[in-house]
């Protein structure tokens, strides 16, 4: 309600200032004005620059790949491990097999150096480990 998606990579919100004050407050002229907030970017995990980890609880999942909205500093980045159920590293999926990923983007697939497809994982608990520095995580979904 009063949300509407103006763009691939956004939502705008419109808000009236002042409304009702003029004429009696003329420095108060009301006016419309247009706010943006990026996809799914109403709440985000933060790590500083010093860095830091957070991990899922357990979750099943479908798909082939992992893709995630994320925003990084010019020195910041994220990196995403796959553990078991327990919070061991799957082979393959670690935090050092993952590639750092860094920028401000909507929806990028995560990579590991063997590639993106996670489908051999899909159906069996599994829990995620971000590990980010200087970044912002918004969102994260399991696609095709």
């Amino acid at each position: 309600w009063g949300l509407l998606r103006t763009g691939d990579k956004e939502i705008s919100l419109y808000v009236s200032e002042n409304y009702g004050n003029y004429p009696a407050e003329a420095n108060k002229v009301p006016r419309l004005r247009r706010v943006t907030v990026r996809i799914d970017g109403f709440v985000s995990v933060n790590a500083p620059y010093a860095g830091g980890e957070m991990v899922t609880k357990p979750l099943i999942f479908k798909g082939k790949k992992l893709v995630m909205n994320y925003s990084t500093s010019a020195v910041g980045f994220v990196k995403v491990a796959i553990l078991n159920e327990e919070g061991e590293s799957l082979s393959g999926f670690s935090a050092a097999e993952a590639v750092e990923m860094y920028g401000d983007e909507v929806e990028r697939t995560v990579l590991w150096k063997h590639g993106t497809d996670v489908a051999q994982l899909a159906g069996r608990p599994i829990r995620l480990k971000f590990v980010m520095k200087d970044a912002d995580l918004y969102s994260m979904q399991f696609q095709p």
